[in-house]
């Protein structure tokens, strides 16, 4: 195991070597090639990736392998990441960016192929190469995302090992990819994130997602309702970014009860309600059966008589944070849906939802008041916050918005994440600074600098 992964980081280290002098022109024809075959790929890599991890939505999963490389193209085109990118004359500073040289990525079972594009992206876009490590539930259809990337670089005469893929992984093969790359990144579970953190080389990693989607008084239901829908249901609800909680002002309660059925919202309530918390969460953890499974599997998983027309599952809650399962993220088209009198109280119930579960990760705001938009994102314990828009797909950057388009979601210190931001490729390349005295520069005194 040990020689494979040895041979695998010795043949990386030597394409990566050939392509640190390449010139910024060939850097970005070697990200655009690889970002082009995965979107021109998406249909077969998405069918792929349902058949073979069983979760998700095959038109969503297209939508992700189109949408995520070109955004992340998009972004990355004209920007100089090779030698000398900024001066900074008023400082006297010049930065220049240098690879870090062989990347460890551990993909997640949810994004098995849209992850390794982007991850791959950003990480030549800083010269560097990068060994993929999928997770074994999604190993072949990881492994075909690499083999289109890797005959996109033989397309320009890029080394293809600047590429590659881990085809048997395993926890103890990941483990010792990670301790012998100069740098993991890691999406999935609690415990591989922890194990890169732990690996003794530089890491980033992720945390739990449990978005909170809070609605102020000022906009209508037809303004979010859709939105929130879409979010809550796109890929069969398996984003770490999809709506979890919707929490809205209780004169709007019915009529958003109402706006949910009507987009083929199945409400449970009654007597099943406490029967359907029970399944969706035995042990207090989310059910694995349910992982971004159809709304009608979730209900025969859980006892609940779902009709096979219902896109989505949702609830009312009268409680939050940890005196309610629901509040918990939830990894499939379930809703959690709370009432508030003052604006005080969303705030107050996101919060307390995210210190339950999600602290660091993320949160929507629907509102046309900026004094409401900007008191919640000054509290809310999150590394990001948009505004009237869809989560699920707003979150991890889009062209409708300014946040880096990525599949890592960094959480900052409250999710035990060195990042708090989108995982991008300045974040993958060591900066030197070159320090010139500044000119005209008048020294203070000790006095002037005191008073």
């Amino acid at each position: 195991m040990v020689d494979f992964i040895q041979s695998c980081i010795e043949r990386a280290k030597i394409a990566q070597a050939e392509f640190e002098t390449w010139s910024q022109e060939r850097v970005d024809e070697a990200v655009r090639a690889i970002g082009k075959a995965v979107y021109d790929n998406a249909e077969k890599l998405s069918e792929l990736a349902v058949n073979e991890t069983g979760m998700g939505l095959y038109e969503d999963k297209i939508q992700k392998n189109q949408g995520k490389p070109k955004v992340v193209w998009q972004k990355l085109k004209g920007i100089k990441s090779r030698n000398i990118i900024k001066y900074i004359p008023e400082e006297g500073l010049v930065e220049i960016a240098k690879p870090v040289g062989v990347i460890a990525a551990v993909t997640p079972a949810t994004n098995p192929t849209m992850t390794a594009a982007q991850n791959s992206m950003i990480a030549l876009k800083g010269g560097n190469a990068i060994i993929i490590s999928p997770h074994p539930r999604a190993k072949k259809s990881g492994g075909e995302v690499v083999n289109y990337m890797r005959e996109a670089l033989k397309a320009v005469k890029a080394p293809a090992d600047l590429i590659q893929i881990l085809p048997e992984p395993t926890n103890e093969i990941t483990q010792t990819l990670m301790k012998m790359c100069d740098i993991t990144v890691a999406a999935g579970g609690k415990s591989i994130v922890n194990a890169a953190y732990s690996s003794g080389k530089p890491s980033f990693g992720v945390g739990p997602g449990n978005t909170q989607c809070v609605v102020d008084r000022d906009v209508k239901i037809h303004d979010y309702i859709d939105m929130v829908v879409k979010g809550r249901t796109y890929d069969n609800g398996i984003l770490c970014t999809c709506e979890q909680s919707l929490i809205v002002p209780t004169e709007q309660l019915n009529d958003v009860i109402n706006a949910l059925v009507d987009r083929d919202g199945y409400y449970v309530q009654g007597q099943d309600i406490d029967r359907f918390r029970e399944a969706l969460f035995p042990n207090n953890s989310i059910n694995p059966k349910v992982i971004g499974r159809p709304v009608y599997e979730i209900g025969k998983i859980t006892g609940i008589d779902v009709p096979k027309d219902k896109k989505f599952i949702f609830v009312i809650s009268e409680k939050y944070g940890k005196e309610e399962l629901f509040s918990k993220e939830k990894l499939c088209s379930v809703l959690n849906i709370i009432a508030y009198d003052k604006f005080d109280e969303a705030i107050n119930i996101a919060k307390t939802n995210l210190l339950y579960e999600g602290e660091g990760h993320s949160a929507v705001i629907h509102s046309n008041t900026k004094e409401n938009i900007e008191k919640l994102s000054v509290t809310l314990p999150v590394s990001r916050v948009v505004v009237n828009q869809q989560g699920s797909n707003g979150l991890g950057g889009a062209l409708y918005n300014g946040l880096n388009p990525t599949g890592t979601l960094g959480c900052g210190s409250w999710g035990n994440n060195s990042l708090s931001e989108n995982l991008w490729w300045h974040h993958l390349v060591n900066i030197s600074r070159l320090a010139y005295v500044k000119k005209d520069i008048k020294i203070p005194t000790d006095e002037e600098i005191w008073n």
